[in-house]
């Protein structure tokens, strides 16, 4: 059988990358990467039965990205992972060209995980107004590892009818006695917005409404996600096609959120869009609720369509996810932080003073905390990753092969009082003033060398341990 096949060739791939691991200088320590193969969108994010889950978005046997699967990590902590069997195979007539993005509902009864199921039928089409089939798949599975059953629960026709076949991307979560779910969309005038579902039984889904803005922002509407994080309802989405202006939409595609006011179920007003990160690398985010009632928010740290390009492919994988981050709201926008687990990675502690300059030598994983004392900012990482702050602007500029094709991104801060910033293998998150602005950027620096540091302030520089991955049983 076709899955049987796939199982065998995929314990293959995932041999020959495991043999490269201890000798790849890009492999991270603490973001979560493929074993084998091509990474993208987090799906599933969730808790069940002791352990936290992150499926996603997986080409395991193509690092340049083939037909998709879903991969799984499992941790009781966010700390120690588990790489777990992948989970959904590209296998069944209503998915056979990709199980894609959804998102995770854990019951009583058992983990359901909504899914886009991609088919492109035969023929001479264009794949956005006619010949592709955008399913919803449910998958539900009881010990949260491998499926029970899978199934189709809706379909092109099941959706409004002034849309494109471009319909993906479920979030499902329960409120009020209710299930809801809010998938992207693509209408066939090119705008994006949001369709909200409504059921009493996670099978049966019936459409309620669309979050929309008034003025047309982009024609499509990614991986949404609504939700609610000390009292507000948020939008997020990854709009295509948006018109950039000023710091906002300096990528292909951008990712951000909606504080929204009302009901997304009937009349609401969105507030001011703000984008979630203003690096290079991030796309995709979903959200999740932790145990103790964190909301807390995974993204891709990738960008579709991008220039730029990640030199781990003849290690035979590419991409990452983000670190967690923990989410709230305030002044009208959402801050979002490092999850407090990653301070049990810290290990050697450095103090930084800094009245002018100052310079060292940094472990090939670290995290910089500094808090700045005046109105001009310079920070080198490698000689190759330059953060300039000037006049109530950030500027994040790459250069040499490290870079790999990165140039530069900024964004508007009128006084920079704090930065958080955590430096992997090959990547960097930096977290200005207690995360109401965020830049991430995945980086390729030959060998870690140093931090050099133009200004004044204070702040420490931590050595950071590997998170532990078991890859293999």
């Amino acid at each position: 059988m076709e899955k049987e096949r796939l199982e065998k060739e995929i314990q293959l791939m995932e041999e020959k990358a495991l043999a490269k691991i201890a000798h790849d200088p890009f492999r991270q320590g603490f973001h979560l990467t493929p074993l084998s193969g091509w990474m993208n969108d987090p799906n599933g994010l969730c808790f069940y039965k002791g352990n936290y889950h992150v499926f996603h978005q997986h080409s395991p046997l193509d690092p340049n990205r083939g037909n998709i699967f879903w991969g799984h990590f499992t941790s009781p902590d966010l700390i120690h992972w588990k790489k777990q069997p992948t989970f959904l195979y590209p296998v069944d007539s209503w998915d056979k060209d990709g199980v894609y993005s959804g998102s995770a509902l854990a019951c009583e009864d058992g983990l359901y995980l909504y899914y886009t199921g991609n088919v492109k039928h035969d023929g001479d089409y264009d794949y956005v107004y006619e010949g592709r089939g955008h399913n919803v798949g449910l998958a539900v599975t009881k010990d949260g590892i491998m499926p029970d059953s899978n199934a189709c629960i809706l379909e092109n026709c099941d959706y409004p009818n002034d849309l494109s076949c471009h319909v993906r991307d479920p979030k499902v979560w329960q409120m009020d006695g209710k299930y809801y779910m809010v998938l992207g969309a693509r209408t066939r005038q090119d705008e994006g917005k949001l369709l909200i579902f409504e059921s009493d039984d996670r099978l049966h889904w019936w459409f309620v409404n669309d979050i929309r803005t008034e003025q047309s922002m982009g024609y499509m509407w990614e991986c949404p996600d609504i939700f609610c994080v000390d009292g507000q309802w948020i939008v997020m989405t990854s709009p295509q096609g948006m018109e950039p202006h000023d710091d906002i939409g300096q990528n292909v595609y951008s990712c951000g959120y909606f504080p929204l006011y009302g009901d997304f179920r009937g009349d609401y007003e969105l507030g001011a869009y703000h984008e979630a990160d203003m690096g290079f690398d991030y796309y995709a985010p979903q959200t999740f609720e932790a145990p103790d009632g964190r909301r807390i928010v995974i993204g891709w740290m990738g960008m579709p369509d991008a220039e730029y390009i990640n030199p781990t492919t003849e290690n035979l994988w590419q991409q990452c996810l983000s670190i967690p981050r923990q989410l709230r709201f305030q002044d009208e926008k959402l801050f979002a932080t490092p999850i407090d687990e990653l301070k049990a990675l810290r290990k050697d502690e450095m103090p930084v003073s800094c009245d002018g300059a100052v310079e060292w030598n940094r472990p090939k994983l670290c995290e910089l905390v500094f808090e700045n004392h005046g109105e001009m900012l310079d920070i080198t990482i490698d000689a190759c990753v330059h953060i300039s702050y000037r006049a109530g602007k950030v500027t994040l500029s790459l250069s040499g092969p490290a870079a790999a094709g990165r140039t530069e991104r900024f964004v508007n801060i009128p006084n920079l009082e704090k930065i958080q910033m955590f430096i992997d293998a090959s990547s960097i998150e930096v977290f200005y003033n207690e995360g109401a602005y965020v830049m991430s950027t995945r980086f390729y620096p030959e060998q870690p060398s140093n931090i050099e540091i133009r200004g004044n302030g204070c702040g420490a520089c931590y050595e950071l341990m590997p998170m532990d991955i078991q890859w293999k049983e």
